[in-house]
């Protein structure tokens, strides 16, 4: 993709150019959050070593250089933020328009099997047949308990 070209929802569809945006809008907004960082505590520091202004209260000149600098701590977090909100998106995307369709699809394969009465396979179950292992060693005294007790 040329830098004339934008991104469009065509190519964020695609699990590969979807995940090439997201290396690209990382490679782009990284620099930007550990620059925003730096700056921030540097200016912190310079703030704090400010002297007070005439007329100010005690502390009041570590407040004010507080609340001065939060807002490039807020920027850095923000954008942050959006990194992490592109993954979500990713993954929101995934599960709801790659995974969905095929989970229903066995989900009716498999309850179609049921009502034909056959036994769907045998797949989440694991083996059949076999105790486990806790079982053989300790006899019955497990049986009476529930999952998660």
């Amino acid at each position: 993709m040329t830098s004339a070209d934008k991104w469009t929802p065509d190519h964020l569809m695609d699990p590969a150019t979807r995940a090439i945006h997201l290396e690209q809008r990382r490679a782009q907004l990284l620099p930007i959050v550990d620059d925003l960082r730096r700056l921030a505590r540097e200016m912190e520091a310079e703030l704090k070593e400010m002297e007070s202004i005439e007329g100010d209260f005690p502390g009041q000149a570590m407040l004010r250089a507080w609340r001065v600098g939060k807002p490039l701590f807020k920027a850095a977090d923000d954008i942050d933020q959006a990194l992490v909100d592109l993954v979500s998106f990713n993954a929101r995307y995934q599960k709801a328009y790659e995974e969905l369709p095929v989970n229903r699809e066995e989900k009716r394969r498999r309850k179609a099997l049921a009502k034909a009465g056959q036994q769907p396979e045998a797949i989440e179950s694991g083996p059949t047949g076999t105790v486990p292992a806790q079982k053989q060693e300790f006899g019955d005294v497990f049986d009476g308990l529930k999952r998660g007790a």
